[in-house]
């Protein structure tokens, strides 16, 4: 290359970087979604989604089969804990940084009925003396019946907020999948003296009540739902009435 034609290369070099450089600038400030879609409390709904295989393949995997000190339960047992505690930390810092986006409100509900079907189906093959399949059929059903409900809602132009009793019962969720993991390996164990705590009485009455907690929260939900889309409906019909009306009385005038 010509030794005088060594500064306009360079310059054309350097307009072509400051050009480019512009352009990513401007594909930012049009579309701010490149740098800031998945964000921090996305990145923890994403771990939750993550540890669902994990929790499938500890409880399913015959590499604890020989297993006599129930490693296999502790750490399955552990491994839910942290997943189902991430559901509240993800939500709080959303709020907190206010970084409540599109994607978060689609994978936080996504991630927690992904996680409480897999449990509860995993666990029908784990611990069928304590989860038949029918109580599974009926806990996940109750997950999808609400989802359901909320999708309709949000196409109706309105929400169905979660009640109390569903908070409720994502405790009461947490407590007797961890419980029936644990009775597998321990019926009760010893605290002090003639004293226990009965593992498997708690893994017991804790299903049972899930089980009913289930169909009463998904009995509030769809009430809250026909409530506010039989009111939608009642404003539709009248609104209806009236421009009928109108209309009617027009046509009368002329």
């Amino acid at each position: 290359m010509p030794v005088l034609a060594l500064p306009v290369y360079f310059l054309d070099r350097g307009l072509s970087s400051v050009a480019l450089a512009s352009d990513v600038e401007d594909n930012h400030i049009d579309r701010p979604w490149l740098s800031h879609r998945v964000n921090l409390p996305n990145y923890i709904t994403l771990t939750r989604v993550a540890a669902i295989p994990l929790l499938i393949w500890i409880l399913c995997t015959p590499r604890f089969s020989s297993e006599q000190t129930g490693e296999r339960e502790v750490l399955a047992s552990a491994v839910f804990i942290l997943a189902s505690i991430t559901d509240g930390i993800d939500g709080y810092l959303a709020r907190k940084r206010g970084q409540i986006t599109t994607m978060g409100m689609l994978l936080d509900p996504l991630a927690d009925k992904l996680l409480i079907a897999a449990a509860f189906i995993t666990l029908v093959q784990f611990n069928p003396a304590l989860v038949p399949a029918w109580m599974a059929v009926v806990i996940i059903g109750r997950e999808f019946l609400v989802s359901g409900l909320r999708t309709i809602a949000a196409s109706e132009g309105f929400t169905i907020q979660a009640s109390e009793l569903g908070k409720f019962k994502m405790l009461v969720q947490i407590i007797s999948v961890v419980a029936v993991i644990l009775a597998r390996r321990w019926h009760e164990w010893p605290v002090f003296g003639a004293y226990f705590f009965p593992v498997y009485w708690i893994a017991w009455v804790a299903i049972w009540f899930m089980v009913l907690l289930s169909l009463v929260s998904a009995l509030d939900y769809f009430v809250a739902f026909w409530a506010r889309i039989d009111h939608k409906s009642e404003k539709r019909r009248r609104r209806a009435f009236v421009l009928a009306r109108r209309r009617k009385r027009d046509v009368q005038a002329v």
